[in-house]
């Protein structure tokens, strides 16, 4: 993982493991993180985060349960192909897509006024 780095907000209220899991869903939804893209480590991502590897091996988990990632012995862990765009979205998909957004967003340290500013801009 060459690209966009994964940060996490201590002070959060969101546990460090959902912030990992949504900030890598929503590069990996988006697109900045590609098929085939080599994540860290657990232990090497638990290092450069300060964070027991246990935390990252959650988010890993629960990114391998959604099937944006697939771990393999010897392979690491990489990303996994996107499953085909369906041609309507659903509101279980929208709330998801919500979720990732926010919590990647209060991660950073926005409030609630910047992140709808932010969606109302990406809607424009």
């Amino acid at each position: 993982m060459t690209g966009p780095a994964v940060r996490v907000d201590t002070t959060s209220p969101v546990p460090p493991y959902e912030q990992i899991r949504a900030q890598l869903a929503a590069l990996i939804t988006a697109g900045r993180l590609t098929e085939g893209e080599r994540l860290p480590t657990v232990r090497q991502l638990s290092a450069d985060l300060g964070l027991a590897p246990g935390t990252v091996a959650r988010a890993y988990r629960e990114l391998e349960t959604a099937e944006l990632i697939r771990t393999r012995r010897g392979a690491g862990t990489r990303v996994a192909p996107l499953p085909p765009r369906p041609t309507r979205s659903s509101p279980a998909q929208l709330a998801t897509l919500a979720r990732d957004f926010t919590t990647a967003a209060r991660a950073l340290g926005a409030d609630t006024e910047a992140i709808l500013a932010a969606v109302r801009k990406a809607l424009d």
